[in-house]
């Protein structure tokens, strides 16, 4: 165990920003540092460019050790990505984004060879998402198009696990990665699935799968020489994004009993379940579990909101060539619901999300404008982003019906969405048997990811973390407004056109 003060370092690795970030043995910020990494293109794909990320981390982590005893090391990691690495211990093989959208011969030839879509998500709790979502459907795609480089591949990890071999050069899974809509685990059997099998990759990868503050190993002696930590520097097992988010809230409120809106460029709406299982009618929506870093599940609904936010409201900016923003406007809101003329429907990233079949569009008075044709739309810029933020709770609503919200459930909404008053005060008032809640929590994985830290070098469990630090749970007051349910029957129907 560790005596006298020490410091953690936290690698937050999201889709668009990477981050490095110290706290002390009380998981209160240091200091952290930014930046963005653009996609290295192989043969006309968007790849990760992991050599200049990991050069990034070197040096930031060299500063950090210059300045702060750091003795443990956690990664967290957005989710749908693997690497393959080769004998030498670097990649064997291009690291494809998880956006890139490979047609619909691919999800044919996927599906024929590896399984039925619904039997398929009955038993490893993935939906059939599009693009490579799923990464057995990534590592698929990386087979058929590298495949001499595939060939040499010596072990394949989950994403926050390659970054602990590059830092240790052990390797291991874990349960937050390994069952995140991923095809790989069977969630019944708590085994490989017949896609890890069929697809031959079972045996490049660890054959248990351990939980996020286990500790991988203590970093290498190059990796200690290249960033001046101490050679007994613990390096944890890692952890999925969003299964470290929701930590805070096991600690603090336990297991149970809540759900967590955890809202960004992908809105990830969590429901920790005492059981796994579909109902008959799930099967085909994009519901799926997620394995937490406790081993239980967690019943989780997903979409873009984040994406669909930015996207929309740039081109109603540029349309109207105004950059404000409009508030909240309650007049406005019941004007638009109780006309039920004026809808905005998903999904911009086809295939994603609630609405996996619905054609993005805004639709006035019966006539659909896509998004190339929006400028010809007769709805005014206010109108345009109150009926936005009405599409977002819209799809947040069916998300949470889809994860099995009860009455009597506490709704935690953080991220993005937290600033955003108008989508806030919709959501709680359309609830009306739960209360909602906007947390302070700003780096909420980050903070979740130094939790598993600390764990591991202390000893301590979640529970006596809890005193570490505060949640502010800031209750959403409720507006009466009947005409928000007449008006999601209306959008449900233009939705299914």
């Amino acid at each position: 165990m560790v005596s006298g003060e020490y410091a953690l370092a936290v690698i937050d690795i999201g889709m668009t920003n990477k981050k490095v970030a110290v706290y002390d043995s009380g998981l209160r910020p240091l200091d952290a540092q930014y930046r963005s990494f653009p996609p290295k293109m192989v043969n006309g794909l968007e790849t990760h460019d992991l050599e200049a990320m990991e050069e990034w981390f070197i040096n930031v982590l060299k500063s950090f050790a210059a300045r702060y005893p750091v003795r443990a090391i956690a990664v967290s990691a957005h989710g749908a990505t693997f690497v393959c690495v080769g004998k030498d211990g670097k990649p064997a093989l291009p690291c494809v984004y998880y956006t890139h959208e490979p047609g619909e011969d691919f999800y044919r030839r996927f599906y024929e060879l590896f399984g039925d879509a619904r039997e398929l998500q009955a038993r490893t709790g993935t939906p059939a998402f599009k693009a490579l979502i799923n990464p057995a459907k990534g590592i698929f795609f990386a087979r058929e198009q590298f495949g001499e480089d595939f060939k040499n591949a010596a072990a394949v990890l989950p994403y926050p696990q390659y970054w602990g071999f590059r830092f240790t050069g052990k390797t291991g899974v874990e349960s937050t990665y390994m069952g995140n809509h991923t095809y790989l685990w069977d969630q019944i059997d708590n085994d490989f699935s017949t896609v890890a099998r069929k697809l031959e990759i079972a045996s490049l990868m660890p054959d248990k799968l351990y939980k996020s503050w286990d500790i991988l190993g203590t970093v290498s002696a190059e990796f200690a020489a290249r960033t001046g930590l101490p050679a007994d520097t613990t390096v944890t097992m890692g952890i999925h994004d969003s299964n470290a988010a929701i930590l805070l809230h096991f600690a603090q409120k336990g297991e149970r009993g809540f759900i967590l809106n955890s809202t960004g460029t992908w809105c990830v709406i969590m429901n920790p379940v005492e059981k796994y299982g579909f109902a008959p009618e799930e099967l085909g929506k994009v519901v799926f579990f997620n394995i937490s870093a406790f081993g239980t599940r967690i019943k989780t609904a997903i979409f873009l909101g984040g994406q669909e936010f930015e996207t929309w409201s740039g081109l109603f900016m540029k349309l109207y060539g105004r950059t404000d923003i409009p508030g909240w406007d309650e007049e406005l809101y019941r004007r638009i619901l109780k006309e039920k003329q004026l809808f905005l429907l998903p999904e911009l990233t086809p295939g994603s999300g609630q609405f996996p079949s619905s054609k993005a569009r805004i639709v006035v008075n019966g006539k659909d404008y896509f998004y190339g044709s929006a400028d010809s739309c007769s709805a005014s810029y206010t109108e345009l982003f109150a009926t936005l933020r009405i599409s977002l709770v819209m799809q947040s609503i069916t998300a949470l019906e889809r994860i099995g919200i009860e009455k009597g459930y506490d709704v935690y909404t953080e991220g993005g969405f937290r600033k955003d008053e108008s989508y806030n005060r919709l959501l709680a008032s359309a609830l009306a048997d739960n209360k909602v809640y906007l947390t302070n929590i700003a780096e909420a994985s980050a903070l979740g990811a130094a939790m598993t830290a600390k764990m591991a070098l202390t000893g301590k469990s979640l529970k006596d973390l809890a005193g570490d630090f505060e949640i502010g749970y800031q209750e959403i007051g409720k507006n009466d407004i009947p005409e928000l349910f007449s008006y999601r029957k209306a959008w449900m129907t233009e939705v299914e056109k």
